[in-house]
């Protein structure tokens, strides 16, 4: 049994605690002009873990079967004991190390108690009074301004209920129920929507990296309830109304603008803003009243008899900490120091933040350690450039993402090779590249060089001399003003001769040839 003190009710403030936001100097945001926006923000992330928070069912995807990995724990089958997983507790603090927060030696669980037909057992199982980490903090990358992280709890998932109208009933799917989840509660240090955006978009790349979680908005994997309150610029904070469950950084930036605006029009025209929870009508772009301050649910925290105390040896934390991955702010000064432009690191970071992420702390391998594998012993910049603009830019024309890339390190490394000495040109290199997307060969460009015959062709040769001698004559009138003394015009019998050499001949060497046949 726990020992605990005395038992505990949730109790409710109509108004930010004192103190609890950052001082940072008001900045007039011209969509409500004499007022100041407050906004925290509740994530709650599922922990990429094979089994369940406290059984040995496993983690359901999407697309399984409802109700195939249900254990009896998980069903809330009377007699039933939790056990605690311990690589949930390994991710969650790895994600309190990557926030920079205190990672309490000493943690307990308490039963959340509600009644919903997806949560069995009539209570959850979470952290609110002593969590696994406190006072962390999250830097934003735009506008440099710094979130700090009240508490990271561990938590179970629910169960999913989907209401079906042609038979008119709600069918209970509990493959999701006990999974769990790590709820990262910000204190309320955002202004604009723009600057709650920012940060979920952080916390995803930063849970993505050192894979604690796939921060899957779509897929419900990550989902976010936002704190929102407006009060008159200098003037104390006012009564906040949470917005639960949004699930995409989109719609969160809506539904805190549009709950703004609510609330700057019921208190011009001296309404009191009541506290309540509200839900997101994305189709009429409003929130919605899901019930009031007076109904809200007393949860009735107490502490969990059948958990004892979670410990965590120094030891074990420090062994976490030293062997972190690579976090994004880390990744984005080294890649600078490399020499890349911030657009290029930007691009990179941007494509690297959806990469896959592992079961159980495995990493995923995304666009920074393609970059990474394909830049050794090569130039950086000539590296990226083929990676953000041409592979990138091809793989979108396809619909396609990075994940589906085809082609291997070594194919990309030794197509740079081929363009950087000369072997092949630019041209023929980009022809090269398409044709691996296409076809999926795993052929070296060299190869497909060789059996496209796209092996540049030198300066001197007769293929070359004859390419420009046929462009002549097809172009007599530009060849012309070409004699006169008008250069500028050679370009246009370049054209013909890249087309007729199919890229294999070098620019520089064409132009040469031209200029040499036509003022001879």
């Amino acid at each position: 049994m726990l020992a605990h003190g005395r038992a505990r009710l949730i109790t409710r403030t109509t108004t930010w605690g004192r103190n609890a936001h950052t001082v940072r100097a008001n900045q007039e945001d011209s969509r409500w002009p004499g007022w100041e926006l407050v906004v925290g923000i509740e994530v709650h992330a599922q922990i990429k873990s094979r089994r369940k928070l406290f059984s040995e069912s496993l983690a359901s995807d999407l697309g399984s079967t409802p109700n195939t990995n249900v254990s009896a724990f998980d069903a809330a089958f009377p007699g039933t004991l939790p056990h605690l997983n311990p690589k949930c507790v390994e991710l969650g603090v790895r994600t309190a190390v990557a926030l920079n927060a205190e990672v309490q030696r000493k943690s307990a669980f308490d039963r959340k108690h509600y009644f919903y037909a997806d949560l069995p057992s009539g209570y959850q199982i979470t952290q609110q009074y002593a969590p696994i980490a406190r006072n962390g903090r999250l830097r934003l990358e735009k506008g440099d301004i710094t979130v700090r992280i009240k508490q990271v709890q561990l938590e179970q998932d629910t169960g999913k209920s989907t209401f079906l109208p042609r038979n008119r009933i709600t069918a209970i799917d509990l493959n999701r129920a006990g999974v769990g989840l790590m709820e990262i509660v910000s204190e309320p240090d955002m202004r604009s929507p723009e600057e709650a955006g920012s940060y979920v978009r952080a916390l995803q790349a930063l849970l993505r990296s050192v894979g604690s979680s796939d921060g899957n908005m779509e897929q419900g994997s990550l989902r976010c309830d936002v704190n929102v309150s407006v009060n008159r610029t200098g003037r104390p904070l006012g009564t906040r109304c949470e917005i639960k469950n949004l699930n995409s950084v989109k719609n969160m930036m809506v539904a805190i603008t549009c709950e703004a605006f609510r609330q700057i029009a019921l208190l011009g025209r001296g309404v009191p803003v009541t506290q309540e929870t509200r839900g997101f009508d994305e189709e009429k772009a409003e929130t919605y009243s899901l019930r009031s301050k007076e109904d809200a649910p007393d949860y009735r925290y107490m502490p969990d008899p059948n958990i004892p105390p979670l410990f965590l040896r120094k030891e074990y934390i420090d062994a976490i900490r030293k062997d972190m991955p690579e976090l994004p702010a880390a990744t984005r000064s080294r890649l600078l120091a490399q020499g890349l432009s911030q657009r290029d690191v930007e691009v990179l970071m941007d494509v690297d933040s959806g990469r896959e992420v592992g079961y159980d702390g495995e990493l995923g391998r995304g666009a920074v350690a393609y970059f990474d594998e394909v830049s050794k012993g090569r130039d950086s910049k000539a590296a990226v450039n083929w990676i953000t603009h041409e592979l990138l830019g091809q793989l979108a024309f396809r619909h396609e993402t990075f994940t589906e890339n085809p082609i291997s390190v070594e194919q990309m490394g030794d197509l740079i090779d081929l363009v950087q000495r000369g072997t092949v040109t630019g041209t023929s290199g980009k022809s090269i590249l398409r044709h691996i997307l296409s076809t999926r060969t795993t052929d070296l460009p060299s190869k497909i060089a060789e059996d496209l015959e796209l092996v540049a062709v030198s300066g001197d040769g007769t293929s070359l001399e004859k390419w420009c001698q046929d462009a002549i004559a097809a172009l007599p009138e530009e060849a012309a003003v070409v004699r006169r003394g008008n250069v500028k015009v050679v370009n246009k019998i370049m054209g013909h001769v890249m087309k007729a050499s199919r890229g294999t001949a070098k620019a520089q060497d064409v132009r040469a040839m031209l200029l040499k046949l036509l003022q001879s």
